[in-house]
């Protein structure tokens, strides 16, 4: 792609975000998810692929929808109460119509039938800003919005997330569907609290970037799109195979890795709000989605290729990638659970 029309797109990506991020009208709010769509459809597209094509026209729809949708209820809420103000969301039907149109948006189940369909068919540069600059403008909305709504439906997206989250990724071989039922599922941690205690939504969206992008960006360096090209990664870069298992193990949530702070801060505030039983089942989705990860470092760590000395030899040629943001999200995304006690300081 030519490297100027790659600038306008990355920074019309960039304004649509900051225009949703600074509105208080829902119309503004509206223009910056519109301009965010339009601005990422070329570089989906960008590889001339029945596959890609496939994705970005599944994008465009689901995205289209959801905006209608969100334009209606604004225009609905507008006509009851007479402002277009997205704090003052008074009508229950618009503010569950927001709820749905941005759970769309992000990808929450059971309305997140498009995602790993339009994640499996990108490159994983594109892959990436899906799966973590695309999040952004719909959840900021999602955090000014969700006082207004019935906690029973944000409770209800959040469990089926998780479960559907873990749960769909379980029989798949394609680490791009992996990782975007593993979005799913994390997008059900950051719903399930956003009414008790947003600031620990936003630690929650914070650290899966930060993962997510090391598990991207390492994907890319190995260059594996499948678990059985994982087998080969243990001969091209054994220090990056290791980084790689200790990145799934933190997005899986264990200890003493950075993804297990933002679990146990929200299980523990579901606990102070008299909610054991929601947090016990969070819990346990998590274990659904342990075990898939776990399946990737088995094939990635304890499983060599079959076929090393026959086929040709990609370790012996040298990369041309940088590797500056590789090294510091692989460092952020282990080593960041010693902050925790900073970081309550902050949330309380």
């Amino acid at each position: 792609m030519n490297p100027f029309v790659l600038l306008v797109l990355l920074s019309s990506l960039g304004l649509g975000t900051t225009l949703t991020f600074a509105s208080s009208h829902w119309l503004l709010a509206w223009m910056g998810l519109e301009i965010n769509t339009l601005a990422i459809i070329p570089l989906m597209a960008q590889h001339h692929h029945p596959r890609a094509v496939e994705a970005t026209t599944k994008y465009f729809l689901t995205q289209a929808t959801a905006a209608a949708v969100i334009l209606f209820a604004g225009t609905t809420n507008a006509w009851i109460s007479g402002t277009w103000d997205m704090t003052d969301m008074s009508n229950p039907l618009a503010s569950t119509m927001v709820i749905i149109a941005l759970a769309l948006k992000i990808g929450l189940a059971p309305m997140h039938f498009w995602m790993p369909e339009v994640l499996q068919g990108l490159d994983l540069t594109t892959g990436l800003i899906l799966s973590t600059w695309q999040k952004l403008a719909p959840l900021a909305l999602i955090i000014q919005t969700a006082q207004n709504v019935s906690p029973l439906l944000l409770t209800s997206l959040g469990l089926l997330s998780t479960l559907i989250g873990g749960w769909g990724g379980l029989n798949q071989t394609q680490l791009r569907k992996i990782l975007a039922y593993s979005s799913i599922a994390h997008m059900g941690w950051m719903i399930i609290v956003v009414q008790h205690a947003p600031q620990l939504t936003l630690l929650a969206l914070f650290t899966y970037i930060i993962m997510t992008s090391a598990a991207f960006l390492t994907l890319k360096a190995i260059t594996s799109t499948k678990i059985s090209t994982l087998a080969m990664a243990w001969s091209k870069n054994t220090p990056l195979s290791i980084t790689t298992v200790l990145v799934l193990l933190s997005l899986a949530g264990l200890p003493p890795l950075t993804g297990f702070m933002p679990k146990w801060l929200i299980l523990e505030e579901l606990t102070k709000q008299d909610l054991p039983t929601i947090a016990t089942i969070m819990a346990l989705a998590a274990l659904l989605g342990l075990y898939f990860y776990l399946r990737l470092c088995y094939s990635l760590s304890l499983t060599i290729s079959p076929n090393v000395n026959n086929s040709t030899t990609p370790w012996r040629t040298s990369t041309t990638q940088t590797s500056s943001l590789l090294t510091l999200s692989i460092t952020a995304a282990l080593a960041l659970l010693p902050i925790t006690p900073a970081v309550l300081m902050l949330t309380t």
